[in-house]
């Protein structure tokens, strides 16, 4: 979140001070409402100025960033060792899809936030593939029952759910990669230990067509031309489908 005055600033609009004097009277709106004085906004709300839709950065940054484990992923600045802080990037930029403090692997980070929004809606069903190593060695029935869907439950975060089918492959006698199409708080780690086991690593190695690769943990690179084609591509002809769009 940021100042909306520091927001309008930062957008080319104007100074700090006349973005003030703007919100005072009565020209900012945030999502169709007016503005006041003081309050924070997120690159996800519609900001205009009179009828000018305002735009946080004038250009889209989308980039792969391989987060290491001890990263949490907030945008609260309050919070220590935050992804944003780490990534201490030129362009407000944040995660389309977290990763928990102990994992690691491939964070997308954008200043886009239509393409965060799409990439979040769980409908669309947009995988993400994991290596995962556990405290016990792993058995054919424990990758059936993670492959069919297990139930797990968490009365605190009010979580009661059997979670969709998926794949899973083992790739070594303690590791084992896994694809989901959903994304449950702390899903994978509550799956393993609803069957008896601890994951003591994990990793995110892809979202939809982007791969962490060679990529190691810290640094970044923005997409390739043909990865964001192809990931605008998905998630436009997701779109398309919910709205009942022909595709292009």
């Amino acid at each position: 979140m940021i100042r909306l005055n520091k927001y309008l600033s930062e957008a080319g609009i104007c100074s700090r001070r006349e973005a003030d004097r703007l919100i005072e009277a009565g020209c900012v709106t945030v999502d169709g409402v007016q503005a006041v004085p003081g309050m924070k906004v997120s690159e996800e709300q519609k900001i205009c100025v009179g009828k000018k839709v305002i735009q946080g950065a004038e250009q889209k940054v989308v980039l792969a960033v391989n987060k290491p484990a001890g990263i949490v992923c907030t945008g609260d600045m309050k919070v220590k060792n935050n992804i944003i802080r780490f990534l201490h990037y030129p362009v407000r930029v944040t995660y389309a899809g977290r990763l928990d403090k102990d994992s690691e692997g491939l964070l997308i980070m954008t200043n886009d936030g239509e393409l965060i929004n799409s990439m979040m809606r769980a409908r669309y069903h947009h995988e993400k593939e994991y290596h995962v190593r556990v405290d016990k060695e792993i058995t054919s029935e424990f990758v059936r029952q993670m492959s069919e869907g297990v139930h797990i439950q968490d009365v605190e975060k009010n979580l009661d759910a059997v979670t969709r089918p998926c794949e899973v492959k083992q790739i070594g006698k303690y590791t084992f990669s896994i694809i989901l199409t959903q994304g449950l708080n702390r899903q994978i780690r509550r799956m393993c230990e609803a069957l008896g086991y601890k994951v003591t690593t994990l990793k995110r190695i892809r979202i939809m067509n982007v791969e962490l690769g060679n990529l190691k943990p810290g640094e970044v690179r923005e997409l390739t031309e043909q990865e964001l084609k192809e990931l605008y591509g998905t998630v436009k002809e997701r779109e398309n489908e919910r709205t009942g769009q022909p595709s292009e």
